[in-house]
């Protein structure tokens, strides 16, 4: 790991809450990354009329499908597993260069939603790009109730790219992010 990683690892394990950590993804790790995105798509597939089976293979293939995109177009990136007492909970990926965070994904699974861990990780990376002078982006999609978050903290859409709103959020002082949840 290089050492801007491990600075990003260590701004983020300090950010936090108690029994909450991260650690590199590996292969052991896909059946849960697996599921854990089937997990963010059920609402959207319960409108679906596919029998479970149907929907497991499609969600199965989309994650492949990601995980490769990923793989591919972020050559350099980082892959943590965010755990809660040593049980994996989910995911946060990330790209750094030069001039960039890339926030290419963070899900959680549902029990460890609303409950100021995103927010928590997120003010982490804030704080890493502005040490370090760097724009933080994502992509959301318009109806995900995490944009909402990312509009308090200083994301302003940037444009449209198919189906999501790129965002980003330059760097700043310190100071800007004492921000109210």
């Amino acid at each position: 790991m290089n050492s801007s990683a491990e600075s990003a690892l260590t701004q983020l394990m300090q950010g936090l809450p108690a029994g909450y950590g991260l650690r590199q993804r590996s292969q052991a790790d896909e059946p849960f990354l697996c599921r854990l995105y089937a997990h963010t798509r059920e609402d959207e597939l319960s409108q679906v009329p596919w029998t479970e089976q149907q929907k497991h293979a499609f969600l199965a293939d989309q994650f492949n499908k990601q995980h490769h995109h990923y793989l591919q177009h972020y050559p350099q990136a980082q892959w943590w597993v965010l755990i809660h007492k040593e049980t994996p909970v989910g995911r946060l990926y990330l790209e750094q260069t030069d001039r960039e965070l890339r926030i290419m994904d963070v899900s959680l699974m549902s029990s460890h939603r609303n409950q100021g861990l995103g927010t928590c990780l997120m003010r982490a990376l804030l704080v890493h790009a502005d040490k370090h002078q760097l724009t933080l982006s994502l992509h959301v999609e318009p109806f995900n109730p995490a944009l909402r978050l990312y509009q308090r903290l200083g994301f302003v859409s940037a444009e449209t790219r198919g189906v999501y709103l790129f965002m980003q959020r330059p760097p700043s002082a310190q100071d800007q992010l004492k921000i109210s949840s």
